[in-house]
């Protein structure tokens, strides 16, 4: 099974290249937590989605730990030969459909610079390694929205609708605690709701068959038609293409539930309540003190 991380954004938020943000005393990142997770749980593979020219810091400072306890891959995710201008990425789908020529295995996906909780490798091990590589069930890790919410300010979460175990919508938002109240705001437009707690979210954490890049190239073309008026600014979604899959009948989307709780750096302010939140769990023996020096 593969672990194909999406590290090929621009951090304009936090300011710089926040994937290689040291979390820990022993200079460690999210990420390696994270691979440190998926290796625990089965994963034989990591694919690093990165852009060109970050390639040799992202080797120097997290490929090279990595590469004797794990196979490395390095994707690059650059720009659409029909649109030289643009030089913002595509998005996340767009980012997946860069891994086709290389992943041709089961695999799960999940952003550089979100911690997901070894819970979670463990659920999306266990759906994958007995799927057919031809199945069109796939699954997303399932997080309660409480426990995925910065206090700095809004971060993006798929706000899902779930029926009888299955994703049966999903809706890419802007979602916030202000005062007493979880709040969301649809990213393709729409009025501003509220959103209990315990409701389901997705972090983008999916895990996926290669039947996924037929859907995903397919859908490339539809999107650059749907959005030709806005083609500077508009993003190739993996939620927006899964809601849709679900919509037409084309996949499943099995929701698997996790109780983990989310950190992550999405703002400067962010970092200092991540680096405490893992030490309590290196001191709580879940993490061996510096993950890669034992």
């Amino acid at each position: 099974m593969d672990l194909v991380i999406m590290a090929a954004g621009m951090g304009s938020r936090f300011g710089g290249l926040k994937q290689i943000e040291p979390i820990d005393e022993y200079k460690n990142f999210i990420i390696d937590y994270s691979i440190y997770d998926a290796i625990k749980y089965g994963f034989d593979r990591v694919v690093f989605i990165i852009k060109k020219e970050n390639y040799e810091i992202f080797r120097e400072t997290v490929g090279k730990r990595v590469e004797g306890r794990i196979k490395v891959e390095y994707v690059f995710q650059g720009g659409l030969d029909a649109y030289p201008g643009r030089v913002k990425p595509w998005g996340t789908a767009h980012a997946i459909l860069c891994c086709k020529d290389v992943v041709k295995d089961n695999f799960a996906i999940i952003n550089a610079d979100d911690f997901y909780g070894e819970d979670a490798f463990r659920k999306a091990t266990e759906y994958l390694r007995h799927l057919d590589r031809n199945s069109t069930d796939f699954a997303v890790i399932g997080y309660m929205v409480q426990n995925t919410l910065s206090e700095n300010g809004s971060a993006k979460r798929g706000v899902c609708e779930v029926k009888d175990g299955y994703l049966s919508g999903i809706v890419e938002s802007s979602v916030q605690k202000v005062g007493n109240k979880i709040l969301a705001t649809p990213l393709c437009g729409g009025d501003e709701y509220e959103v209990r707690v315990g409701q389901t979210v997705s972090m983008n954490m999916f895990a996926f068959t290669p039947k996924l890049f037929e859907y995903l190239e397919r859908g490339l073309v539809e999107f650059l038609e749907e959005n030709k008026g806005n083609l500077e600014k508009c993003e190739y979604l993996i939620p927006e293409l899964v809601g849709h899959l679900i919509h037409t009948g084309e996949a499943k989307v099995k929701v698997l539930d996790t109780t983990a709780v989310w950190y992550g750096v999405t703002y400067k302010e962010d970092k200092d309540k991540v680096v405490a939140s893992i030490k309590g769990l290196v001191d709580a023996g879940v993490y061996p003190a510096g993950l890669w020096k034992k």
